[in-house]
């Protein structure tokens, strides 16, 4: 028995234009012709059709779909568990994100409400890039500190905000004199402000030790948004980015603490 394009295009739930695609890329030619010249698809077209749509929905490509069809002993198992793989990645990536969604309409919940007057004048040119936030929250997504700063962040008042973005805008401008000034990255001063830096985070997010405060300076090596948290485009010079890495380091090499105690309690 044969069917026309209409039938298979309706059996299949694909359009006429994609069978004919399938036909010209040499992956599902029509065994048959019509008397008058049409297609005709026979039983054992279907069968491939159902194998190329199946391949599909799992997401690979026509040229991969037609290297299995060449040799399915050799490829197609490999193909397939690689994809299995892939999915299982992505499965996992998905569910992150659903994290991150979840704890995103959390923090606007309970989060303070500013009128766009109300947020430059707390947060003046800071602008928090979502894309940059949601990667974050991946990349840090199993460490206990980034959610413990998502639930301070989240309780903080207006109040909160404007005192910690006036630390931050002081520690910015001592920053960009130091640089400025030429003093090395990994010298006192430097240091002292890499200090500085590191017990800021603590009081107002998460606390901060060490080698947590190395990973937040390579992000700022490596990520321009992660630094522009920091220190806005408008007030970067070239060579900024990395001396304040190398400060971060430098201070970190030294484990410098206050007196023995936990940042929480020579914060609060």
């Amino acid at each position: 028995m044969s069917y026309s394009v209409g039938q298979v295009s309706a059996f299949a739930g694909v359009t006429v234009r994609t069978l004919h695609h399938y036909d010209k890329a040499g992956l599902l030619s029509p065994s048959g012709r019509s008397s008058a010249g049409y297609r005709r698809y026979s039983d054992g077209d279907l069968v491939r059709l159902q194998q190329i749509l199946f391949y599909r929905e799992l997401g690979f490509s026509l040229a991969e779909i037609a290297a299995i069809f060449e040799d399915p002993q050799a490829n197609a198992l490999d193909r397939l568990r690689a994809r299995q793989r892939q999915l299982r990645d992505e499965i996992a990536r998905l569910q992150r994100l659903t994290e991150v969604a979840e704890r995103a309409i959390e923090v606007q919940q309970t989060g303070v409400e500013l009128t766009p007057e109300e947020r430059f004048e707390v947060f003046g040119e800071i602008d928090f890039d979502l894309s940059y936030a949601t990667e974050a929250e991946l990349k840090w997504a199993d460490s206990e500190g980034r959610h413990e700063a998502m639930a301070r962040a989240a309780a903080h008042t207006k109040e909160d905000w404007r005192q910690l973005m006036g630390e931050a805008t002081a520690w910015r401008a001592e920053l960009l004199a130091a640089f400025d000034e030429g003093e090395p990255s990994d010298g006192e001063r430097a240091r002292d402000l890499a200090e500085e830096h590191r017990l800021h985070i603590s009081r107002w997010f998460t606390s901060c030790p060490p080698d947590m405060h190395r990973r937040i300076a390579d992000d700022f090596l490596t990520d321009a948004r992660a630094f522009a948290l920091v220190v806005p485009p408008s007030q970067q010079r070239p060579g900024l980015t990395a001396y304040t890495h190398r400060a971060i380091h430098a201070n970190a090499d030294a484990a410098r603490h206050t007196g023995g105690r936990t940042d929480t309690e020579a914060d609060r």
